[in-house]
């Protein structure tokens, strides 16, 4: 084993640097309270630059309200991390006495913290000998020992965790786990992958058999559904309906207008909404029925296809417990989807 390590350093030594070992210096000073040195990617960096200092310490990032959190997380998708971000801050405040803990253990029962996140805090923060299985080290040993596994099943995880526990070199657990993931990023790349320059092309199973583009195997074919969501923008000269997106779905815990979806796309569905705002207040007064207007965002696993009906009223009438009613100049300090902040951003001068 200590010579795959020696070829794998071997192999990435006069690689250019990679996002990878950027974020594994990241990942370190994030454990141990550190700032990190400047990331080149800029919006990473700005977004990561404003959360340390409004929360510097796990302490601030435990006692602020989840909504302020996910306002300041706008914008970057993935907002289970932001909610358990402030989940596993409360747990190490609780739990920890406010101090990261230094365990594999302890670090895997943080909320929102797999197998993999264990390994690489474990290993690039506290040097301890747990081996990272991530894309690049799927994709790595799975070409040079000719694994068919799926990886996507249960015994095709525990295999590949098995091996790349077998792999790693224990003394330099951190070196060994940055290496096999810059090298699967650099070198055994998913397309094209640079054969002539890798150190295991004599030993390479998947290289001899022509697999290359065969591995690593997956099981299961991602299938992106399409989604329907009618919005109804309603307002008045000072005043505007949004609601907080409190179900297990996407965006939970951000803003929204009254909604309703539906299976079909919006020139098969109501002009109008059927929810309880209007259901509640039938009799209202429609000043302004405006066209709709029509946004896509495309998430890991499904399409939302978002239709914006505006409708405008002499006078909002006081929402039941399901909306706000807020002032139209504050309706940005709330935190919304991507695809409302888009609408927003068209629309902000009509609707003011």
């Amino acid at each position: 084993m200590k010579s795959f390590s020696r070829k794998l350093s071997n192999g990435t030594t006069h690689a250019p640097k990679s996002a990878l070992e950027e974020d594994k210096g990241c990942l370190q000073n994030m454990a141990v309270g550190n700032h990190p040195a400047a990331d080149p990617r800029r919006t990473r960096k700005t977004y990561y630059l404003a959360f340390i200092k409004k929360y510097p310490t796990v302490r601030k990032l435990a006692s602020a309200p989840l909504d302020e959190v996910l306002k300041l997380w706008e914008g970057l998708g993935y907002y289970s991390r932001a909610r358990n971000l402030h989940s596993a801050a409360l747990q190490i405040v609780d739990e920890h006495n406010g101090k990261f803990p230094s365990g594999y253990q302890a670090i895997l029962d943080l909320k929102g913290i797999g197998r993999y996140t264990a390994a690489a805090i474990a290993s690039f923060a506290y040097g301890l000998p747990h081996a990272v299985v991530d894309g690049n080290v799927y994709r790595v040993l799975s070409r040079v020992f000719g694994i068919e596994t799926p990886i996507d099943t249960t015994p095709g995880k525990q295999q590949f965790e098995a091996l790349a526990d077998k792999l790693l070199d224990r003394k330099n657990p951190a070196l060994h786990n940055q290496a096999l993931m810059d090298f699967g990023a650099l070198i055994c790349k998913p397309q094209q992958p640079l054969c002539g320059q890798c150190p295991f092309s004599s030993e390479c199973r998947a290289l001899a058999s022509d697999a290359i583009r065969l591995l690593p195997v997956k099981s299961k074919k991602l299938f992106k559904k399409d989604r329907h969501f009618h919005y109804f923008v309603l307002h008045d000269a000072k005043n505007i309906f949004i609601r907080q997106r409190t179900d297990k779905d996407i965006w939970k815990g951000l803003f929204e207008f009254p909604m309703e979806e539906s299976a079909q796309p919006a020139d098969h569905s109501p002009q109008f909404p059927s929810n309880s705002v209007l259901k509640k207040h039938g009799g209202l007064s429609t000043v302004d029925h405006g066209p709709t207007f029509t946004y896509r965002q495309t998430l890991s696993h499904q399409h939302i296809n978002a239709y914006f009906c505006e409708i405008r009223l002499n006078k909002l009438p006081k929402p039941d417990e399901s909306y706000l009613r807020i002032a139209k100049k504050s309706i940005f300090e709330y935190a919304y989807p991507k695809i409302i902040r888009s609408y927003l951003a068209d629309r902000l001068n009509f609707l003011s």
